[in-house]
């Protein structure tokens, strides 16, 4: 049966089955419900933040220039900053560096060595678009699920911290 607005009901409540995940991930709203200092630094210094910290633009411009968002870019920039990161790489893992970022041009299949290179130099390793398609998603849930210290999970990137921090998983 149609509507006035010409879709069916099942089209009109197939966003619904998104709710469970949207309540699951409402906890940690504004930093509440993450219980590590660390963490919640993060997330009310980065990640709520919409303009730059510091004087340091080097990763915004870069990732502006590789199509990343805008957001996206000032919320990297910003950890990078936070963090008091002095290198960085994209899509590389040859070079040891403090936080390297893998794009949508890494495939699926090659994450696994990207998380290996990072955990081997301690570097911080940020996944973007962690589900952009149901292959990647696993390939990041399997990373989640052995990576030994903090991993944060923004929906738009995942990051993978291998420093000092416990084996902790957060959804935001």
């Amino acid at each position: 049966m149609r509507h006035v607005s010409g879709k069916t009901i099942s089209r009109r409540l197939y966003g619904l089955k998104q709710i469970p995940s949207r309540i699951r991930r409402a906890r940690y709203f504004r930093g509440h419900g993450v219980h590590s200092p660390y963490v919640y630094a993060i997330v009310r210094k980065v990640f709520m933040r919409s303009t730059l910290i510091g004087d340091g633009r080097e990763l915004y411009d870069e990732l502006s220039q590789r199509g990343i968002s805008h957001r996206r870019a000032v919320q990297l920039q910003n950890l990078f900053t936070h963090c008091g990161y002095a290198a960085f790489g994209i899509d590389c893992v040859s070079e040891p560096v403090d936080m390297a970022i893998v794009t949508l041009d890494v495939a699926p299949a090659d994450l696994t060595a990207y998380a290996d290179a990072a955990r081997r130099s301690g570097s911080t390793l940020c996944i973007m678009t962690p589900y952009y398609s149901a292959e990647r998603s696993r390939a990041c849930a399997a990373l989640v699920a052995k990576h030994p210290c903090t991993s944060v999970d923004n929906r738009g990137y995942l990051l993978l911290f291998n420093n000092h921090l416990p084996r902790q998983r957060f959804k935001l």
